[in-house]
């Protein structure tokens, strides 16, 4: 899925210029509005944009309204980047928390910088589906179906909550760094989904997983264990010491 990016602005020169240096990233969507209150505010809840230019020094716009707007009707707020041909606006971007002061004219580096330092600050987006493919099969299996993962030589077998295993040519290791932060490398042929442990008994070293399945949990990874323990500890309603 494309990254929403809105550029509000009327001077067709900085507008063109930052598209042609943001068309290198190709995750990016850049849509241009002109500078209209309404036609802003409308933009930005039809597409609801992840990165937003705007010049803070248009007449057209109240643009400390539409980041109040923006907060009350969204979901997560945008990265607001500031458009402004005046070096005395940056106080005014960097004081309403716009990551990026960007001075007309600007320069193809000035741009490249800022998109990738936005890029980075975006959150990561949680994979919610994987897709694994046996000779001319494919297996779309959702993640949070998924109990844990088993090394089985060089092919790995996935447990599902519905009792299916699925096993795919490939080795743990190759999914170890794929899938999402839920999922814990606990011993040299397990992968556990987290959201599926009921139990740790650390003098068995076991996890059990909410099926009653036992898994063994060895010293190598300890420190994945407690991470684990401490993620879910915070999860919890409550805890008993």
């Amino acid at each position: 899925m494309a990254i929403e990016c809105l550029i509000i602005d009327d001077d067709q020169k900085t507008v063109d210029f930052i598209k042609t240096v943001g068309n290198e990233y190709t995750q990016i969507a850049f849509s241009i509005i002109r500078e209209n209150q309404d036609e802003v505010l409308n933009a930005i809840l039809i597409k609801k944009p992840a990165i937003i230019f705007i010049n803070i020094e248009s007449n057209k716009i109240n643009f400390l309204e539409m980041l109040f707007e923006t907060t009350l009707f969204m979901d997560d707020s945008p990265i607001f980047i500031a458009l402004s041909s005046s070096e005395k606006q940056a106080f005014n971007a960097y004081k309403y928390n716009f990551l990026y002061f960007l001075l007309k004219p600007m320069d193809e580096f000035s741009i490249r910088k800022c998109l990738l330092k936005t890029l980075k600050c975006l959150p990561k987006k949680e994979i919610d589906t994987i897709c694994l493919k046996s000779h001319k099969d494919y297996h779309y299996l959702d993640i949070s179906d998924i109990m844990y993962l088993k090394a089985d030589n060089n092919t790995t077998d996935f447990y599902m909550i519905d009792g299916k295993v699925i096993s795919a040519y490939k080795t743990l290791k190759i999914f170890e760094k794929s899938l999402p932060k839920s999922f814990y490398r606990i011993h040299k042929s397990y992968i556990i989904n987290i959201n599926c442990i009921s139990k740790i008994h650390y003098g068995k070293s076991t996890c059990i997983i909410k099926n009653s399945h036992k898994l063994p949990f060895s010293k190598t990874f300890l420190g994945n264990i407690q991470e684990i323990n401490e993620v879910l500890s915070e999860k919890a309603l409550f805890t008993l010491n």
